[in-house]
């Protein structure tokens, strides 16, 4: 079988195979693979900090700025695709991924979780990099959003399993964070190790470049991915940990609070897909942004106004639900985008929205200390920026035309 599976096959030959071989099925392994681990982490994560560490949000910040620093550095993966074929660089990022996962509670002290935290982010950040290049490159461009969605209800479903278990044995059984840690990491590790084994390495019809590219044409991709990494970092560094310091909640309450966003997710996930296939990226990153700064700014009001945790509840999931949207930047690159700048641009794209989140956590978790309504309130300033940026979007965009101020003509080198 190892024999067969190193085979190397273009995309028109991987059609013959049978689905469970084929790219898309590779695909939907890695989106279940990713959050078995990374939402696990992510569950326990306020509690296992504050219970083992006494963490407080200068420690929360700082954490996340180390967890966002290979994000920054995901540019190295233009070097490493060089030697190493996107394909087997992202099921190993998955494997280092889960091992760091695994062994997280075992080292429950500041140090011990920084140190896991940067190599499980290392993990994390170049398989993203990498998993956002092969979807765009064996995706055809007419059913990018659909199975885009599809993916994302994929991943969700992963989450939905893992954190349904969490919330149904984690008193009732008295589960320890050493034990769903380990359980977690290991079953992304077996799943990607597998996934190297039995699948073939799938050729693309446009070889990558394997440097750095910069278009002065992206421009607009670029702003948008900054302004983005820098707002969706205040909401995964702060919303969740606000319901264990304001509220209280305990693992299993947060953990019912994911639950119930990766169920909204299954289902709208691919009906957004269809949604952005028929109005357009612009019109649905405009309704995303709208609706996020209706979000933070109601964030904001439960510290300035003291509303309660029922509607910051309520909030997370929303906000999740418009996060789920963003895929419709990825569809817009790949229609702007000249087939071999996609890897590389992957890796650019994701070292620019990583830009601001490498010092953004720990500023605003000194900013939490004395007015935590204040980060959300900057937040929605960010939502409003990408709205402006987002109205820019073409309905229409192809190169040449990647911008209503650019004019369809054949697209020049740079």
């Amino acid at each position: 079988m190892f024999g067969d599976s190193i085979r190397r096959l273009d995309l028109d030959e991987a059609k013959r195979l049978p689905f469970i071989r084929q790219p898309v099925f590779l695909l939907v392994l890695m989106a279940i693979a990713m959050p078995i681990a990374f939402a696990t982490w992510s569950a326990l994560l306020n509690n296992f900090v504050i219970e083992a560490a006494n963490f407080t949000g200068v420690e929360i910040g700082w954490l996340h700025t180390i967890r966002e620093i290979p994000g920054f550095l995901a540019i190295g993966v233009i070097f490493l695709i060089i030697f190493i074929r996107e394909q087997v660089l992202g099921l190993i990022s998955l494997i280092l991924l889960g091992g760091a996962t695994a062994l997280t509670a075992y080292f429950p002290t500041v140090g011990g979780i920084m140190v896991l935290t940067l190599i499980s982010s290392i993990g994390f950040h170049y398989y993203e990099t990498v998993n956002q290049s092969v979807q765009l490159q064996w995706i055809d461009k007419a059913n990018a959003p659909q199975t885009l969605g599809w993916l994302t209800a994929a991943g969700s479903a992963a989450s939905l399993v893992a954190y349904g278990l969490l919330v149904l044995t984690w008193k009732t059984l008295n589960l320890s964070y050493e034990f769903v840690y380990m359980t977690a990491g290991g079953i992304t590790v077996l799943i990607a190790a597998f996934c190297l084994i039995y699948f073939p390495q799938f050729e693309t019809p446009n070889p990558q470049n394997k440097t750095m590219v910069l278009r002065k044409r992206y421009w607009l991709y670029y702003a948008l991915q900054f302004v983005s990494g820098a707002r969706r970092q205040i909401f995964v560094v702060f919303a969740a940990f606000m319901m264990v310091e304001r509220f209280g909640f305990e693992v299993h309450e947060v953990t019912a609070l994911f639950l119930i966003n990766y169920v909204a997710n299954m289902i709208f996930a691919p009906l957004i897909g269809r949604a952005i296939g028929v109005y357009g990226e612009r019109n649905m990153l405009v309704f995303e942004y709208v609706g996020l700064t209706l979000v933070f700014l109601a964030y904001g009001g439960i510290y300035y106004f003291g509303w309660g945790v029922v509607l910051a509840a309520s909030l997370y999931v929303v906000n999740h639900l418009f996060f789920s949207m963003a895929f419709a930047l990825k569809t817009y690159f790949q229609k702007i985008a000249d087939p071999a700048d996609i890897a590389p641009t992957a890796a650019v794209a994701f070292t620019i929205n990583h830009i601001a989140a490498v010092f953004l956590p720990v500023v605003l978790g000194y900013m939490w200390i004395n007015s935590p309504g204040s980060v959300f309130i900057a937040a929605a300033c960010m939502a409003i920026t990408s709205l402006a940026l987002s109205l820019l979007i073409p309905r229409h965009p192809e190169p040449g035309r990647e911008t209503i101020f650019a004019r369809a003509v054949p697209q020049a080198a740079e």
